[in-house]
């Protein structure tokens, strides 16, 4: 093929057929980008490949006609600390020019496609507006994710005066590279019953563990074991594109395990385990001894306790085939929402234009106001009643009445009932580690498994990450939290990766999750767990604002008697930020967060924003 697929534009066009000195070195170089090709023993050690089964990088422009440059600026055209789209004829770039040296590489967020000119330039990186996805500016690498690949890079040459890109025109078009991996090379002789490395869960925690490990250079086997039928899927799809099908939501086809030796059993799930011996026992009888352990069990929706809760319609949406179950239920008829969650919202406002009547029943007197406060869940249900969602507020279920073995009404607590041809219970969920509770790992009162900042349970070699943990937060002074989201999950899955080959790696990220709801999408960074106040600057009415979640956070070696006014409120901080429409501020004040300098409320309340470029004091 190699032609363009869109009109070029006039530029400049030099096409080479040498391939440059730097990208000669580069062949050379092992996955790390050093220049001994080592990789990892099954105890983390490192070992020499043989010529056969080592690495191959390979030539970044393998044939001349892929190949295009072109004179994209005038060096004057872009000052320090700024990005530009780029046009090459064939498919664009980020152009990117900081502390007065030029880069290059891909335009678009490789997770859901967000033009990173429009996001934050830091310290090296590029961090996306949408959903936090942070890149190396130097080799396109992942730093931060929900982003699973990294960016190409682009050669950068100046010449009199102009700015000059040399790119593929693959990588032009794909925007997106997979960084080299290792091979098992065990698979020929190994035993089915013994692997290096088991893996229990094949969320982002677990995908994420597996590829960590083998791009590190890790070449013995991994093994994954999951109770869902399915290779690891974009499991928050589910509430937000809920028609959308099984292989539709794949994180990696069936191809990429198997070109990269990582196995998947779906389908099986784990029973017991016996630490002290290294057994996995699964409930079907077979038993699988391990080296390394991961525990990336996620959670488990809560169910309703009252009569009438196993009606089959009546979903937790935790599978692609719920998701698309509900849809074809609640087509012109009408659907209840139990629980004003993200989930439970996120559904009642994709079911909105296709069933007869979407009800929410919940609890407390307005959604999200334990996390996003007063103000703001005020405006979302005003957002949600506009478009015909009813709410049932500070109330429960009390009974799901039947006729003819199918859900018919929904009887609150309140006395009031609803029709009811579809129910969807989105009332939160617990972790899944009710098979460990006699396994020796410590779980605390909740069911979470404690962590350190290497992902490292109480027991040595075993680690876990995702929704089933607890860790010290970074930014928040080290407090143990659990942190369910998607981001984070990923994260820790590669920290626990790089802590099973003894790299000593610490966890160290901001939160960031997103909710979109009739095309208004929700940023949100940080954790503001007992925030305090809350700061709004735009127009909440207008959906087009950002919310800075504030605390006193304790001073250390202050006598609090003698302490004034004035030295307290300046010890209040930022500690979360949520925003609809006013990108990239949420990208920004992440950015901040993840440098470790402290966000004062005294500076978001008085509106001054020289904090988020580093010029405030």
């Amino acid at each position: 093929m190699g032609g363009c697929f869109s009109k070029p534009k006039p530029v400049e066009i030099k096409v080479e057929v040498v391939l440059p000195e730097k990208e000669r070195e580069k062949e050379e170089m092992s996955p790390n980008g050093k220049a001994s090709p080592l990789g990892y023993k099954a105890n983390g050690t490192a070992r020499h490949y043989h010529h056969e089964d080592r690495p191959i990088t390979l030539n970044p422009y393998p044939h001349p006609k892929d190949v295009v440059e072109a004179s994209v600026c005038h060096v004057k055209d872009l000052e320090n600390g700024q990005m530009r789209e780029v046009d090459l004829g064939c498919g664009k770039a980020l152009l990117i020019k900081q502390n007065g040296e030029y880069s290059a590489m891909g335009h678009k967020c490789p997770h859901y496609g967000a033009p990173l000119v429009k996001g934050v330039l830091s310290k090296g990186r590029v961090r996306c507006p949408w959903h936090g996805a942070c890149f190396n500016i130097s080799t396109g690498d992942i730093e931060d994710f929900p982003a699973l690949d990294g960016l190409p890079r682009f050669q950068v040459r100046i010449e009199k005066d102009k700015v000059h890109i040399r790119a593929s025109k693959q990588a032009l078009q794909s925007q997106r590279r997979t960084k080299v991996m290792a091979k098992c090379i065990s698979l020929n002789n190994y035993n089915p019953g013994t692997t290096n490395v088991l893996i229990i869960g094949a969320g982002p925690a677990g995908l994420v563990c597996a590829e960590t490990l083998r791009q590190e250079g890790f070449s013995d086997r991994i093994v994954m074991c999951t109770t869902e039928k399915h290779l690891p899927y974009d499991r928050p799809k589910l509430s937000k594109s809920m028609d959308t099908q099984p292989d539709q939501l794949l994180l990696r086809s069936k191809e990429f395990f198997h070109t990269h030796d990582i196995e998947v059993l779906t389908e099986t799930q784990v029973a017991a385990l016996d630490i002290k011996n290294k057994i996995a026992l699964l409930k079907n009888g077979f038993k699988m001894e391990y080296n390394k352990l991961l525990i990336a069990t996620g959670s488990t929706p809560k169910t309703l306790t009252c009569k009438g809760k196993e009606l089959d319609n009546v979903f937790t949406i935790r599978t692609p085939e719920d998701a698309n179950w509900v849809v074809k239920l609640a087509m012109s008829k009408n659907a209840v929402i139990i629980g004003a969650s993200f989930l439970g919202m996120e559904v009642a406002a994709y079911l909105c234009d296709k069933a007869h009547s979407v009800s929410v029943v919940e609890l407390e007197d307005i959604p999200f106001k334990k996390f996003l406060g007063e103000k703001v869940g005020r405006a979302i249900l005003k957002l949600m009643e506009s478009k015909r969602v009813k709410f049932y507020l500070q109330t429960e279920v009390s009974e799901l009445r039947e006729q003819d073995g199918k859900l018919k009404e929904v009887v609150l607590k309140s006395g009031k009932v609803l029709r009811a041809d579809v129910c969807v219970i989105g009332i939160g969920a617990s972790p899944t580690t009710a098979f460990l509770k006699q396994s020796g790992i410590a779980i605390d009162p909740r069911g979470f498994i404690p962590v350190n900042k290497m992902m490292q349970t109480n027991i040595p070699g075993v680690f876990a990450a995702g929704d089933v943990v607890t860790f010290p937060l970074a930014f928040r002074n080290n407090k143990k939290v659990n942190v369910p989201h998607w981001q984070m999950a990923h994260m820790q899955g590669r920290i626990a990766a790089l802590n099973m080959l003894a790299q000593g790696v610490e966890i160290n990220t901001v939160p960031y999750l997103w909710t979109a709801m009739f095309g208004k999408s929700i940023r949100y960074a940080g954790h503001g767990e007992g925030f305090d106040d809350v700061i709004i600057q735009g127009d909440i009415d207008e959906l087009k604002f950002v919310a800075f979640y504030t605390r006193k956070q304790k001073r250390s070696n202050v006598d609090n008697t003698m302490t004034s006014y004035v030295e307290k409120w300046r010890n209040e901080e930022v500690i979360a930020v949520a925003s609809i429409n006013y990108d990239p501020i949420v990208s920004k004040v992440a950015e901040v967060m993840a440098s470790g300098k402290p966000i004062r409320k005294r500076d978001v309340e008085t509106g001054d924003m020289s904090w988020l470029t580093g010029k405030g004091s």
